[in-house]
């Protein structure tokens, strides 16, 4: 099932492969719960940009090894107390923002990014998933920012990103309690989109993939990027940003393409790559 992919091929700790149009990053590190280490912040970063650099890739899929999607942060071996990643220190070192750029919280791909979560999503897994753009889960999936428990900080972007999502009242309660949520209520307050029966959740994010795959790519990038940076702004201000975003699209072979394909009653087929 799918295809190895060619210059970042993942790390011990994530793997990549491709499935059709879709990149599709899988969290492995099951034996922890697929708690975030080096090795996986690396390749989560490498699998960004190998989406970002490679046009025949048009969306991806974030997922999560053994059931689980992920637990949050190996704080034992980001701190360096073990043995694991230890070859990895230097791209660390080279970048220092690395594993923000790699939760999502210091990068955004171009291509729509869609979380496939089973299991639990707690602590920096929830805070990886408020970088994602369209969210399906497992019925059984658990969520929860479980920082303050721990006497501790939700510092992946949650205190700024979880209240632009949801509504401020439930964005306090899940910062301010600690508590977990089920994947219905999850659904309920607005943090993802939909639920599916358990073990099923990457195979619905795959066919949302394929729906985003068989669009304009100038086009669902576009829009993407006009979605986020219009979102603080006035509606003034917003519209003439997306005037500004959305216009040159109409005059683009993609936008040619999907006319004909119409006039014609056939599918469109987008040869960017």
């Amino acid at each position: 099932m799918g295809e190895d992919v060619g210059p970042h091929p993942g790390t011990e700790h994530l793997t990549v492969r491709r499935e059709g149009a879709t990149l599709v990053l899988t969290l492995n590190r099951p034996e922890a719960k697929n708690a975030l280490s080096l090795p996986m912040l690396v390749g989560l970063y490498d699998g960004w940009l190998a989406a970002d650099e490679d046009d025949a890739i048009r969306s991806v899929v974030l997922t999560g090894a053994g059931g689980v999607f992920c637990a949050g942060m190996d704080l034992k071996a980001l701190a360096g107390k073990g043995m694991d990643g230890q070859g990895y220190r230097d791209r660390m070192k080279a970048d220092p923002d690395l594993h923000w750029k790699a939760m999502l919280r210091h990068h955004r791909p171009r291509k729509p990014v869609i979380a496939a979560v089973e299991g639990h999503c707690v602590a920096g897994g929830t805070e990886i998933l408020q970088g994602t753009d369209i969210r399906v889960a497992g019925e059984s999936a658990t969520f929860g920012l479980f920082e303050v428990r721990r006497g501790l900080f939700p510092i992946g972007g949650s205190t700024v990103r979880l209240q632009r999502q949801i509504p401020r009242t439930h964005a306090l309660e899940m910062l301010l309690t600690g508590r977990a949520y089920s994947a219905d209520e999850a659904q309920r307050i607005g943090l993802i989109g939909q639920v599916v029966p358990d073990g099923t959740a990457l195979e619905r994010a795959l066919a949302v993939a394929e729906q985003i795959n068989a669009c304009g790519p100038l086009a669902v990038e576009a829009v993407k990027a006009s979605v986020y940076e219009t979102a603080e702004l006035t509606e003034t201000e917003g519209l003439a940003a997306e005037l500004a975003r959305g216009w040159p699209i109409f005059d683009t072979d993609d936008a040619r393409e999907g006319a004909r394909a119409f006039a014609e009653k056939r599918a469109p087929v987008y040869r960017r790559a």
